[in-house]
């Protein structure tokens, strides 16, 4: 029989990893570098971008500073940046290139995936996920839109951790 002691050491120790699963659901898993793989990506309309990376990086209390850059399949630079929180509100996005892109919200779904509404002028212009594969090493983007002339959009984009 358990003795009142080794109770409340069985507890103390629930309590703390409660605490830690808990706060591991609030971290965005995307913390890191991602390299496209053009390869085993999809985009509708094509082409895919000639070069692609998302970085995530931790900024503390939250805040998530997301940059991505790259060359578009016409050979322009391309270059997005935003710090946002996951909590699905509107943070506007810094571009340059082709991007009509003004604003972010992404809010996590999940301990892997994160919700991601895209809007030009105030108006949505995408939806999507972004999950992170369990052992951490693959993030796969699928969202659906639309283009700057109202056209359907749609990829899926596979990115692999650097």
């Amino acid at each position: 029989m358990a003795t009142k002691k080794s109770m409340c050491i069985l507890f103390a120790v629930l309590a703390v990893v409660a605490t830690t699963d808990l706060s591991a659901q609030g971290t965005d898993p995307r913390i890191g570098t991602w390299k496209l793989n053009s390869a085993e990506s999809t985009f509708d309309p094509g082409p895919p971008p000639k070069s692609y990376t998302r970085t995530y990086v931790d900024r503390g209390g939250g805040v998530t500073l997301f940059t991505a850059e790259g060359i578009s399949a016409q050979g322009n630079p391309v270059f997005l940046q935003v710090a946002y929180k996951l909590d699905g509100k509107d943070y506007p996005q810094a571009t340059t290139g082709a991007q009509t892109v003004s604003s972010i919200s992404q809010k996590l779904v999940d301990p892997f995936t994160v919700e991601v509404i895209i809007k030009t002028g105030g108006k949505v212009t995408s939806i999507g996920t972004q999950a992170v594969s369990r052992d951490g090493g693959t993030l796969i983007y699928r969202a659906k839109g639309t283009d700057a002339q109202g056209r359907p959009t749609s990829f899926v984009q596979v990115f692999e951790r650097r």
